[in-house]
């Protein structure tokens, strides 16, 4: 059993799971959304994107905030999940992350489309 993410009870008053590919996107979410240094056992978990919300948009950017996105997930995920592609958006005060990935050792991709305002 994996449990849900953000954590809740559920209706039985039981501590709320999910299946395995929702546990897979949970994980995805929280390695990109978690800044270096806000887990106190972990200080260098996390990718540190949202950082880059307010950085002015061009190509430069684009591609390094990509490269940012897929080595955190690399490092942190590399035993669950196969990254094939990262395509990152900002609008305003909008992050969108579109990642496509496989879960090891299904060879079935997935995609997961994660947006943030900040």
């Amino acid at each position: 059993m994996h449990l849900d993410f953000p954590f809740r009870v559920d209706d039985g008053g039981r501590t709320a799971g999910t299946t395995s590919d929702d546990h897979v996107r949970d994980l995805v979410e929280q390695v990109l959304f978690t800044a270096p240094g806000e887990r106190v056992n972990r200080p260098t978990f996390g990718s540190g994107v949202l950082r880059l919300v307010f950085e002015p948009n061009g190509a430069e950017v684009a591609t390094a905030t990509e490269f940012l996105v897929q080595s955190a997930l690399q490092q942190w995920l590399a035993d669950v999940v196969e990254v094939q592609a990262v395509e990152v958006t900002t609008a305003d005060a909008t992050l969108q992350v579109a990642v496509r990935y496989r879960v090891l050792p299904s060879p079935q991709p997935q995609t997961v489309v994660l947006t943030r305002r900040v």
